[in-house]
Formats: structure tokens, sequence, C-alpha cells
């Protein structure tokens, strides 16, 4: 196999009936951008088949990964687990859910050029009320408190340089955080429209009361780190002498 270019990252908890689907659909995307790629699952302490479902998926498909939390730790930390893993200088991010949709990466990737990070933004929600309603909430509070503007910091279907990702604060909420995170250290980040699709398999694990409220108490801590981070590209490397 080539060398890898772009590593695709997802993490996975409980998500057995959407594994083989996603893999197919991803694998079809990822052959035809005629580069090496990896797909990298995460699981995060699974307790269905999912960890199953991969292995034998592994048998077909020699650039899936899998790598095992032991302790459930979160999305998150699912995400800093494959951004310390990934081997490719492009890593695509994502849910495991389906909702995200493949066909996209294509263009999140061309839409890197010039920048470190690209973001999507959903042109539809195929949520509940509920989900969109704290959504809408939670992005202004949030632009609000860090001095930014992200319109879409839930959805987490990204392409980011991996580079850009060295000196990223690993922490519960990171992911929702990273676009503003790669700001704040000198990066560029811009944003694309991209599909959302509902889901037809399994069952979401965020709602309001894991997703609304401990978002507003991160941007306070988020208001904090902005005044004291450091830039990450505050080195330059001096040429050798001749």
């Amino acid at each position: 196999m080539s060398a890898v270019s772009i590593s695709v990252v997802f993490p996975v908890y409980n998500e057995e009936e959407n594994l083989m689907p996603l893999i197919s659909e991803l694998k079809g995307v990822l052959s035809r951008l005629n580069t090496g790629f990896e797909m990298i699952c995460i699981d995060d302490c699974s307790t269905d088949a999912s960890v199953s479902v991969i292995r034998e998926l592994q048998l077909e498909h020699p650039e899936l990964r899998l790598i095992r939390h032991s302790i459930n730790s979160g999305e998150s930390a699912g995400t800093a687990t494959g951004f310390a893993h990934a081997r490719g200088d492009i890593i695509i991010t994502m849910d495991a859910d389906q909702q995200n949709d493949p066909a996209d990466i294509p263009a999140l990737i061309n839409a890197l050029s010039g920048f470190d990070g690209v973001c999507g933004v959903r042109r539809t929600r195929e949520d509940d009320w509920v989900k969109r309603i704290s959504s809408k909430v939670a992005n202004s509070f949030r632009n609000w408190t860090t001095n930014d503007k992200i319109s879409d910091a839930g959805c987490t279907f990204r392409a980011l340089r991996r580079a850009a990702l060295a000196e990223i604060p690993v922490f519960n909420g990171m992911h929702r955080f990273l676009p503003t995170l790669m700001r704040l250290q000198g990066f560029t980040v811009t944003e694309i429209l991209v599909n959302h699709r509902p889901r037809t398999r399994g069952v979401s694990k965020y709602g309001l009361g894991n997703r609304m409220f401990r978002g507003l108490v991160d941007c306070l801590a988020i208001m904090w780190w902005r005044k004291r981070c450091v830039s990450a590209k505050r080195i330059q490397e001096e040429e050798p002498r001749p």
C-alpha cells in the first residue's frame, strides 16, 4: 500500500449496525482519491458487538485500524486518540453513526487549500427539535464567550492538517471547540456546507443533559484559555548556515 496521506478518524461507541455500511461507503470514496489512506476506529469501550464487527471488517479492508480505550472516555478523548495515531498529513474527523456523508470528503480536502482546517456546516439538520434548539443556543453562547464565529460547532465532520494539532489541549468537550482552539494557536480555519443524514440505525448517545449545559460551562473555561494560550506557531526553525 502507498504511503498514507489521509487518515479518517471516528470514535465508536455501540455502533455495530452502522459500521459495515459506513466502512463500505468510506472505502468507495477514499479509493477514488488515488492516494494512500487509512480508516481509524477508536472504540470507546463499546458494550455491543462493535469490536467484533470491526475485526471482521479488517479481514476485508487492510486500511482499517482498530484502537481501543481501556476506559470509557468520551468523544473528545476518542478524537484525540485518533490524532495521536494518525499517519496521514490530512486528518478527516467524522461520526460513526452514518449521519455524515462520506461523499463530502473530497470537497473538505479541496477546501483545505490555503487553510489549516475546514469545518463542515450542516445544510439541513436531520435531528429532533431538542437537538436543533440546543445547538442554536449553544452556538450563540459559544461564539459570544469565545469571541469567535463558528456556524456549527456541533458538526465534527472536518478536514484538518495534522501539523496544526500538535499542541491542542485534550479535555472533555474539546471536539466542539477545536476550530477555536486552532485559531487561538495561530492557525487558519474555514467552513463549507456539508450534507447531514437522518440516523437510521442505533441510538444517539447525546441529549440535552450531556450536550447543552456542559457545553455552556466549557465556554467559560475557553474564555480563560483564550487569555492564557501560547501560539503553537511561535517557533521558527533557523536555516543552517553555509
